[in-house]
């Protein structure tokens, strides 16, 4: 009982918070990445666009009751609230998007810049599913160079920093995916996605346990490195970083 009174109190800060952004605005866009730590596999960004609609219709809000941090849930609480969004998805309350950018486009641009690329790709999908009239970052108007009026249909807030290279105009939130339900809600759905396309590789990584790990660096992951070496899908680069940090005694043969 009283986690339920929690996710409502959560969920009420959550709109409190995105409200004061809607400023007539369609919709609102949180957007935030899973997999930028790992050591293997691509970078996702998942960008989530909740509708005005959706922040004051109280039924269909409480699908969203339990959402929060993704890294703050369970497997299984994350896929039960990624399937209320696909339903609110259905019903034109909610759109959203996971886009990744490869280990190829990691290794040319570095990570940050990888993740940007991702957010990029997933935010322009729904600006162009939904005609958001998103502002683009150095947009003018007239002969003059005055800024540009701002005619987007949405504000779009984005987990942590600013991203210089990100196009569009947006608002970066310090831990966004604790105070934002857009930014929770795309921190789920960047989650979600990812581990489905790492649990789905082929089966010619079946030692590295992807479906388990995610590529990230767990004991197992490590050993398996070990044993087999690395695999295309690996990132040179952050194995490279590996092989300069400080190593335990029982994992310097991998090197």
């Amino acid at each position: 009982m009283k986690a339920g009174r929690d996710s409502l109190k959560r969920l009420e800060g959550f709109r409190g918070f995105d409200g004061q952004f809607l400023n007539g605005r369609s919709w609102i866009v949180g957007i935030d990445e899973a997999g930028r730590g790992c050591l293997a596999g691509p970078v996702c960004a998942g960008a989530v666009a909740i509708s005005a609609r959706l922040y004051s219709d109280e039924k269909n809000l409480s699908l969203l009751r339990g959402v929060n941090d993704s890294k703050k849930l369970s497997q299984p609480a994350r896929e039960d609230i990624f399937e209320h969004l696909q339903q609110l998805k259905l019903m034109g309350l909610i759109d959203f998007e996971a886009a990744y950018a490869s280990v190829e486009e990691i290794e040319k641009f570095n990570i940050l810049s990888a993740t940007q690329v991702a957010m990029e790709r997933a935010c322009s999908a729904l600006n162009l599913r939904n005609n958001m009239q998103l502002r683009r970052k150095g947009d003018v108007a007239t002969l003059f160079g005055e800024s540009a009026l701002d005619c987007s249909l949405a504000e779009i807030l984005i987990d942590g920093i600013a991203m210089k290279k990100f196009p569009y105009v947006h608002r970066a939130v310090v831990k966004g995916d604790a105070s934002s339900l857009a930014i929770a809600a795309a921190s789920i759905v960047a989650k979600v996605s990812r581990d489905k396309y790492m649990a789905a590789l082929p089966s010619k990584y079946a030692h590295y346990m992807f479906s388990v790990n995610k590529g990230y660096a767990t004991a197992a992951h490590l050993q398996a490195l070990m044993l087999y070496g690395a695999s295309d899908i690996h990132r040179p680069s952050f194995l490279k970083k590996l092989r300069a940090a400080p190593i335990e005694q029982k994992q310097r043969e991998l090197f």
